[in-house]
């Protein structure tokens, strides 16, 4: 858990947070305090939130105190990060088969860095999706439980 970054409790504040937040790449973690790898996660997002400050609102979500938005971004793994920008989700392409979050903690704080930067030029210039500048070697890899056939 970071003491630095504002937490949302429930899907009221989550919402607001959506349609309030103007000019900047929204960046929501989902999770739970007390995982290690959500920790490890929460700790990159606070050291860079100063150095983001211009270009992104981070916050941190319970992971089970938001069903909705759990269910809705299909997180079954944490933790997960999706991102906003003018109410508007953003989708990134890491190469892998799932476009709407990043799965898992960033290996570096440089990694996130230019993640949001390549977000929110894309952004931006209209576009709704982006190529990955991370590196793919820092990608975490994982299965999907569901596949379309």
């Amino acid at each position: 858990m970071s003491l630095f970054l504002p937490k949302l409790s429930c899907k009221k504040d989550i919402d607001t947070v959506i349609k309030t937040v103007a000019e900047k790449v929204l960046v929501l973690r989902f999770g739970r305090d007390e995982d290690a790898v959500c920790m490890q996660l929460d700790e990159v997002l606070s050291k860079t939130s100063h150095d983001l400050s211009n270009m992104a609102a981070i916050y941190l979500v319970d992971a089970e105190q938001a069903p909705i938005y759990t269910r809705y971004f299909d997180i079954s793994f944490i933790p997960s990060t999706v991102f906003f920008f003018n109410g508007q989700h953003m989708k990134v392409d890491y190469g892998s088969p799932d476009h709407t979050k990043f799965v898992g903690s960033f290996k570096t704080k440089q990694d996130f860095l230019d993640l949001i930067e390549v977000i929110y030029r894309g952004a931006m210039r209209g576009k709704l999706i982006v190529q990955s500048p991370i590196d793919p070697r820092n990608i975490p890899k994982y299965n999907l439980l569901y596949h379309d056939i």
